[in-house]
């Protein structure tokens, strides 16, 4: 079913979604940033604001226009709704009659997640195959993903870190949503064509004022969507990445890990990153343990640490297993890749290093060079 609503119908979802007990999570502007947080109504959305974004800079940037998703997607992802940072996992007690062992309960507050792009649609549905597991389902993680409400937002303004179009997984949501809206602001008029995609979603679009879609807003919002292809900031060649596989004793790689500092703000802010480890902790009350899943990142030595010490010791060899595992070995993992194209890792990359760059170089200077694949190595993970 497929309606058009005003700004009133729009702000009407969010209340209805409210009134059904759901905390709404929403990209809003925090800290001169768009980060995903709580909102009460539609009018806490990024109302007349974008952003502005290249390797290593962020900035905010008004629209002059009422539009409510003239941004690219939120500067953090939303996987901290799914896949918090920190997880309890067991907590013990002793007693007198010996270890009392505390699960806890994978029921999670009811949320709705309002806005989400396309790039982390696809990103939910990776995490998917990491947590839904048929031999290791996350309790935690199914409770969460089963119930959150997903309204999807198209996505008109990429940005220019954005290459989702190149990974084919946007800019327009086409499945794994409740909702999805689709903003059009042309001539004056504001409005959105909103489509369901469960009975869920038809069920609480039919409590909202609209009208059926006409053949010019479909229209429009084909135009849109073409629009934002042709203005997506990046690309990435599918051919790159195995082109770059083989060649991992490049010297490229030396030259990235002299920019490379090691700090994980890329993993930390990408939607598919889930790296994790363990801390056992013992508090204020006597006999009484527990242990905690935070997540970690693989740029940390510590990460792969074994008996001797750390498998991965230097920056370049951390760069590259992080590169090379999210863009060639996860498709054997998961039959997938691990990167949807967000673009959210060159923006929060200090020294504003470009995945998509070094992917291209490292496939065409090694074609370039002559220079014979090391096809040992080239599925290390």
């Amino acid at each position: 079913m497929t309606r058009v609503v005003d700004t009133a119908g729009l702000d009407e979802i969010v209340r209805l979604l409210r009134a059904a007990g759901r905390t709404v999570i929403a990209p809003t502007v925090r800290d001169g940033t768009i980060v995903p947080a709580e909102i009460e109504s539609g009018a806490e959305l990024p109302i007349g604001w974008t952003e502005d974004q290249n390797g290593g800079y962020y900035r905010l940037a008004a629209t002059d226009t009422p539009e409510r998703f003239a941004f690219s997607s939120p500067s953090d992802s939303w996987k901290r709704y799914l896949h918090p940072p920190r997880t309890l996992l067991v907590r013990t007690r002793s007693t007198e009659a010996g270890i009392d062992v505390e699960l806890p309960d994978p029921s999670a507050p009811s949320v709705a997640l309002f806005g989400v792009r396309s790039c982390d649609l696809a990103a939910m549905h990776v995490l998917d195959q990491v947590f839904l597991d048929d031999a290791a389902t996350d309790p935690g993680y199914a409770a969460r993903r089963a119930d959150a409400f997903i309204v999807a937002a198209g996505c008109a303004h990429p940005g220019n870190t954005c290459f989702c179009a190149s990974m084919q997984t946007g800019p327009t949501p086409n499945a794994g949503y409740d909702l999805a809206v689709a903003e059009l602001y042309d001539n004056g008029q504001h409005r959105f064509l909103i489509d369901s995609g469960s009975d869920r979603g038809a069920n609480l679009l039919a409590e909202v004022d609209s009208r059926p879609a006409t053949e010019a807003d479909t229209a429009a919002a084909a135009a849109a969507h073409d629009n934002a292809v042709q203005h997506m900031g990046r690309t990435l060649s599918p051919s790159d990445p195995p082109a770059a596989a083989a060649h991992t004793d490049h010297p490229r790689w030396d030259d990235v890990a002299e920019r490379c500092l090691a700090c994980g703000n890329c993993t930390m802010v990408c939607p598919t990153c889930f790296c994790s480890s363990t801390q056992d902790s013992s508090g204020l009350i006597p006999g009484e343990a527990e242990r905690w899943r935070v997540w970690d990142s693989c740029f940390t030595a510590d990460f792969s640490s074994v008996h001797g010490g750390p498998v991965r010791s230097t920056t370049r060899s951390r760069y590259r297993q992080w590169l090379l595992h999210k863009l060639v070995t996860w498709h054997d993992q998961f039959g997938m890749s691990g990167c949807v194209g967000c673009g959210r890792c060159i923006t929060a990359c200090p020294v504003g290093i470009d995945l998509t760059a070094e992917i291209a170089a490292l496939a065409r200077s090694g074609s370039e060079s002559g220079e014979a694949p090391n096809t040992t190595n080239a599925t290390v993970t």
